[in-house]
């Protein structure tokens, strides 16, 4: 038996869980409000596992002198039941270091074209 769904209904339930876990952990009620804080701490991460997209933009110029590149690549998909654009800064193993912006929007076409009109 094959078992698929698409990356948006896996990443909303990846926060239903993460929600689940917390109340259990808790108490009833308090799941929401950190499973939002965790995702508000670790949202670059959150966002780049949520990607249905990606499209490569350039490499990062950094005002450090920084030992490693990075890329930034425009990504979209949906996270929370809502979907966006966002730009991130991701090694050359594919790792995200980082988020420069993110929208939101009311639907995939949307932000799709954002994410073609990035740069």
């Amino acid at each position: 038996m094959d078992m698929s769904q698409s990356i948006g209904t896996a990443s909303d339930l990846v926060l239903e869980t993460l929600k689940a876990g917390l109340e259990i952990e808790f108490g009833r009620g308090a799941g929401e409000a950190l499973a939002h804080r965790f995702l508000e701490a670790e949202e670059a991460d959150f966002r780049w596992d949520a990607r249905v997209e990606e499209r490569w933009i350039g490499t990062y110029e950094s005002a450090d002198d920084e030992d490693f590149e990075l890329d930034r690549i425009a990504i979209c998909g949906r996270l929370d039941g809502r979907w966006f654009c966002a730009t991130m800064l991701v090694d050359g193993d594919g790792n995200p270091h980082g988020m420069m912006g993110c929208r939101q929007f009311r639907s995939l076409v949307r932000a799709r074209d954002a994410m073609l009109h990035a740069h």
